[in-house]
């Protein structure tokens, strides 16, 4: 067995493999005493086949599949052994490898391309400026968020004056047409009506009132909403463009709920909030802390393209890249290739870059650091619908199940490690901090 490598240039290589019969021969034998010992063939018994049988049944397979089994084991050993920085999988040389036959070779010669990592250097130190956005929690933002417990803990009611957004119910019937629509229980909402007129005949009526309006204007002949209030098929809705009249029978109002020792306890540990200014001040360091996750992201965001610039244009195996993203993706064609191939580069150059600073900084992501960006993200997902004092039994089970889907654990991993650089790389640089509300912020990746 030999193997050879010769440099094209500083990207691009050809790796030669040359194996005799000695190399895979005893392999082959093994492999031809399995399958004699498991062959079924009519006229033998188990394990009694002629081995000269099962070598013309399965002999020219099973020499191709060890051969291949020795290539591989030499290739990424030889990769390993010599420290190569290779991108992706060695491919063929289709011009300079010679056709095999199985059936009549004892020697072969392998020749592949591959694609050589190219070498930079990415580095910062405090000369290094960039951005980092601190968002401002307003007292507005204060009293929206606890607007939104209280809206979750509140409830309907009966009344008997109509307002603007209560929900109304009744008898509606159409007018002027024999055997029009007649619906029971029909539920209507004026506070939707596109037409303002409409919605004003429906102020301050009472339970029992009989109100004519016309849906169709209502709506200003929208199919949708029409469809469904009365119940027919959108392409039906043209021909109902009359009065309709509302026997109102029920009015139920939405109450948000007053704050209360019980929506403190539901949002936060019970007894650890126990007046209102005490949960108003909670609820802007909750706020505070979701908005420094934000702002950590964008950070990283921010670093990366940094660091990206600073690195520059870089040499890489062009040609061969390209070839393994049209492998990758057979359903694509050459127009997705070039149109996506520079950002795919970008993604390249910065997990290099990111290689090269975990280990200058010495980062390591433990199964620990995983759990915790886990804990992190199923943290915020509760959040979202107000429970914030999650039980950590609860918490650990949800962990546990994301962690068990191994494309969830990968994106678990990167984001532990993205996590982490961050930290490092805000040491490592100077930042410019600068104060931003929540609307510029957001405005901030609309302009990326």
């Amino acid at each position: 067995m030999n193997v050879s490598l010769q440099n094209i240039d500083k990207v691009n290589a050809l790796l030669t493999v040359k194996l005799e019969k000695a190399d895979y021969q005893t392999q082959v034998e093994k492999s031809l005493k399995k399958f004699r010992q498991q062959a079924k063939v009519p006229g033998f018994r188990p394990g009694m086949v002629p081995m000269g049988l099962v070598q013309k049944m399965y002999g020219k397979s099973v020499k191709a599949e060890e051969v291949n089994k020795v290539l591989s084991d030499k290739i990424y050993s030889y990769i390993k052994e010599q420290d190569l920085k290779v991108l992706g999988e060695p491919l063929p040389n289709e011009e300079k490898q010679a056709k095999l036959d199985f059936d009549t070779q004892d020697d072969f010669e392998f020749v592949f391309n591959l694609a050589l990592a190219p070498e930079f250097k990415a580095e910062v130190s405090k000369k290094d400026k960039i951005d980092y956005y601190n968002i401002e929690v307003t007292d507005d933002m204060i009293t929206r968020q606890i607007d939104t417990y209280r809206q979750r803990a509140g409830k309907y009611d009966k009344v008997d004056v109509y307002q603007d957004k209560d929900m109304l119910k009744g008898q509606l019937t159409e007018q002027g047409v024999e055997g029009g629509i007649s619906i029971e229980g029909c539920v209507i909402m004026p506070a939707y009506f596109k037409a303002e007129d409409q919605k004003a005949l429906f102020n301050e009526a009472k339970v029992g009132d009989v109100i004519t309006f016309n849906p169709y204007k209502a709506y200003e002949g929208a199919e949708p909403q029409l469809s469904n209030m009365l119940k027919i098929e959108k392409e039906a809705v043209k021909d109902h463009q009359g009065d309709f009249t509302l026997q109102l029978e029920e009015i139920t109002r939405f109450n948000m709920a007053d704050l209360s020792q019980e929506i403190y306890d539901q949002v936060y540990d019970a007894g650890t909030v126990k007046t209102e200014e005490e949960f108003r001040a909670k609820v802007k360091e909750s706020l505070a802390e979701q908005f420094v996750n934000d702002s950590n992201y964008k950070f990283s965001v921010d670093a990366r393209d940094y660091i990206l610039q600073k690195v520059g244009k870089i040499e890489f195996p062009d040609a061969l890249l390209k070839k393994m993203m049209k492998i990758n993706n057979p359903d694509k064609d050459d127009k997705f290739i070039e149109d996506n191939y520079e950002e795919s580069i970008k993604g390249l150059t910065w997990t290099m870059a990111k290689e090269q600073f975990m280990t200058t900084y010495g980062i390591e992501i433990k199964n620990e650091d995983i759990e915790a960006v886990a804990r992190e993200v199923t943290r915020a997902q509760f959040a979202q619908y107000g429970m914030l004092n999650v039980p950590d039994e609860l918490l650990n089970n949800y962990v546990q199940e994301m962690l068990k889907k191994q494309d969830q654990a990968q994106n678990l991993f990167y984001r532990a490690q993205e996590e982490k650089l961050s930290v490092a790389l805000k040491d490592k640089v100077t930042l410019n901090e600068k104060p931003i509300t929540i609307d510029e912020f957001n405005k901030l990746f609309d302009q990326q």
